[in-house]
């Protein structure tokens, strides 16, 4: 297989960046930010990943002593039969973008309360330093340095009584930020499957399964980048 780990250092590189912005925002926003380290109210229900992140999340699952990792994986495996149950032939490699996005939130409902398969039983994450993106920014509206505002919710336990949209201390160059991310996806596609693509999404109690040494697209081919 291609040296796709060679990748991981700078994609970590980047998530560091986005955790140093996470700190900055607690610091700067005080009591007004609940999430932190062991707080787990968000970590429920099922959303989308990239590949690259489910690939950063394999990495650290794999480094967990097998007993521990006994139990995620008898939940991740339980939660793709419910997905089947929509999608009856959903399957490795687990890509969600070869179904319509309308559907995609029937299998994702808003109101889903499940536990992430990686939570532990203290209710802290498992591979809390292999965490994806999405998990990083969780919580905090983003809004670039430039003032364009690219997610506007939050945590309905932060910010209570104020407007973080307005707070200049939240704000990060995001836009650099998804660049460079984008940059690194389609290197590690093209490392991985022979050829960049802009856009492969799965889950996270897939990314527990999927095998990365035998990793095989579904036909027919298909490539968000090309169209």
């Amino acid at each position: 297989m291609p040296d796709t780990h060679a990748l991981l250092p700078s994609y970590r590189e980047l998530l560091n960046e986005v955790d140093t912005w996470f700190r900055r925002c607690s610091l700067a926003a005080g009591e007004q930010i609940a999430c932190q380290r062991g707080c787990s109210a968000c970590c429920r229900g099922l959303f989308d990943i990239t590949l690259l992140d489910a690939f950063l999340i394999k990495d650290g699952f794999d480094r967990l002593p097998q007993k521990v990792r006994e139990r995620p994986l008898e939940l991740a495996r339980h939660r793709l039969e419910i997905i089947r149950c929509r999608w009856p032939d959903f399957a490795a490699p687990y890509l969600l973008n070869g179904y319509p996005e309308e559907e995609w939130d029937e299998v994702m409902p808003e109101d889903d309360e499940t536990p992430c398969s990686l939570l532990g039983d203290d209710g802290t994450c498992l591979i809390y330093d292999s965490r994806p993106m999405t998990c990083r920014l969780h919580g905090i509206p983003m809004v670039d340095d430039s003032g364009e505002i690219l997610f506007d919710e939050w945590c309905s336990m932060n910010f209570a009584g104020c407007d973080p949209l307005q707070m200049e201390a939240l704000r990060a160059p995001f836009n650099d930020i998804f660049t460079r991310e984008l940059r690194l996806f389609r290197k590690f596609t093209t490392r991985l499957l022979g050829q960049p693509f802009n856009e492969l999404d799965t889950l996270i109690p897939a990314a527990l399964l999927l095998d990365f040494d035998y990793f095989i697209l579904p036909e027919p081919l298909w490539n968000p980048s090309c169209s």
